[in-house]
């Protein structure tokens, strides 16, 4: 968490957009300055010292100064998210230090268009011959809605979104097995109807949608070694039709899976 005042002086580094190639992890670095991340699209999977954050899309991360970070995974072929380093100045003994924002490191953003606006807004000011204070306003206004979210999510903090996170991580660690709403309803002792709408709720997306998305990220890492057959690679993120496995990896990615392997694993082979 960090602790900010809105009237403490922040000093502005850069900012921009980054766009997966499907090429490559987050380089390894400790920087002086903060930084915050808003992944618009895909996963970034990326640890701070020990700990690792699974960063989705619609949620931001905020990394420490002077703390080592690195990817925890290669980016995949649909990551898409926003990034800005920025300092911050505490004088000793000012008095405006007492009015605190506070900052969550990993939170769920509640308005994600209205982030895409500033972090937009930030990079069309940057690009401007003569910089003015507005960068400073817009980060401030950044951090602001990190806060405002994470506040939301607390008081929303129910029985149905502890549910939606618990079906979320179920997903993660099932979705090579027979994975269904009314299989995760059972294993959460709830009703398929309700867990549909919670997860919806929160995340923005179906049970099924989630499941599609989590066994196609999986595919993706698979189908750049030779080691599997196509057959091989459905099975293993849970698909037991082949051609099913072809329309879900193409909706998903807007590529079959053997375009994909043959666009994208020679470059992650030549990048290591």
């Amino acid at each position: 968490m960090l602790e900010l005042s809105m009237t403490l002086p922040i000093k502005v580094q850069n900012g921009g957009l980054f766009i997966s190639r499907g090429v490559g992890r987050h380089p390894a670095r400790r920087l002086a300055s903060w930084e915050i991340i808003f992944v618009e699209k895909g996963q970034l999977a990326i640890q701070e010292e020990e700990h690792t954050f699974y960063v989705e899309a619609g949620e931001s991360l905020l990394l420490w100064p002077h703390r080592r970070h690195t990817g925890a995974a290669d980016f995949p072929t649909d990551l898409k998210f926003y990034w800005l380093h920025f300092e911050v100045k505490a004088p000793d003994n000012d008095p405006r230090w007492l009015t605190h924002l506070s900052v969550p490191q990993h939170t769920q953003v509640t308005d994600p268009q209205a982030l895409v606006a500033l972090f937009r807004q930030f990079m069309s000011e940057q690009e401007k011959l003569q910089r003015g204070p507005a960068l400073e306003f817009i980060v401030l206004l950044i951090l602001q809605q990190l806060t405002c979210s994470a506040q939301q999510r607390e008081n929303n903090n129910d029985a149905g979104s502890v549910l939606a996170w618990k079906a979320r991580q179920l997903i993660r660690t099932q979705y090579h097995l027979a994975l269904s709403t009314a299989i995760l309803a059972k294993e959460l002792h709830c009703n398929a109807d309700y867990l549909g709408r919670v997860y919806r709720r929160v995340f923005h997306l179906t049970l099924t949608e989630a499941i599609h998305r989590q066994r196609v990220r999986e595919a993706e890492k698979l189908l750049i070694s030779d080691a599997c057959s196509l057959k091989e690679v459905a099975e293993l993120c849970g698909f037991n039709d082949v051609g099913y496995f072809r329309q879900i990896f193409r909706k998903n990615t807007g590529l079959t899976p053997a375009t994909w392997k043959q666009r994208y694993c020679k470059e992650h082979i030549n990048s290591a």
